[in-house]
């Protein structure tokens, strides 16, 4: 799962992103406005940027420019109805790592979408570790303060997403389309169930608490003060 951010100023073609992205269990924000998404892709998380080169309020190209300016190596796939190869180039210098035409199809987005996310996503590692806790996703196992804890599978998969993600808040919709698959529909407080059991093995009893709520939002896991 990644975290993408798409700004397209066209409703329809956006919301069709969204939705097909999300289908690929990606977690995918939308801006409609290129000043909202230049502050949105320098203020968050994100893993890749799906950009529109004609936007109001501020172009895609500016918006690349800055982003590069501001030393953000975010990978950028720009999409843009000019099709000359100087719309192109000029799209590359100014910081896009690949471009696609409209119209396309979403199997070839999808196939860019991968290409860039490989390319900017080092080899993920069986083991993480966050201070006094460890996870070893090849093992499934647990520990903290060098005590082995007993999860169940949701249990597990939900704490290495947060991990895997540690110091970024993560909304409940993002958590649930990780946690579930999107055609099964989980019980309305499913999710805080087991946050809640996760609690009582992982925080315990125990400090600092790693696991924290973000009131409205989500959770995060985290170090208190990081």
């Amino acid at each position: 799962m990644a975290r993408i951010l798409i700004v397209e100023d066209e409703p329809s073609l956006a919301s069709a992103l969204q939705k097909g992205l999300q289908d690929e269990r990606h977690a995918v924000d939308v801006e409609h406005d290129g000043e909202d998404g230049l502050w949105a892709a320098e203020g968050g998380e994100y893993e890749l940027l799906i950009l529109d080169l004609m936007l109001p309020g501020l172009p895609g190209m500016e918006i690349c420019r800055r982003l590069r300016a501001g030393g953000h190596d975010l990978p950028i796939l720009m999409l843009t109805a000019r099709d000359t190869t100087e719309d192109i180039v000029a799209g590359l210098d100014a910081g896009a790592d690949d471009y696609l035409t409209k119209p396309f199809p979403f199997e070839v987005l999808l196939a860019r979408v991968r290409s860039l996310l490989r390319r900017s996503t080092p080899a993920t590692s069986a083991r993480v570790e966050l201070g006094p806790l460890a996870l070893d996703a090849a093992q499934h196992r647990v520990w903290r303060d060098g005590e082995e804890l007993t999860l169940t599978a949701k249990e597990f998969q939900l704490l290495e997403v947060l991990v895997r993600h540690q110091g970024t808040v993560m909304t409940r919709g993002q958590l649930t389309d990780a946690l579930w698959e999107r055609d099964t529909e989980p019980d309305s407080n499913a999710l805080e169930v087991y946050v809640a059991g996760l609690r009582r093995k992982i925080d315990r009893g125990r400090t600092p608490a790693l696991i924290q709520t973000v009131r409205g939002v989500g959770y995060v896991v985290r170090l208190e003060g990081v």
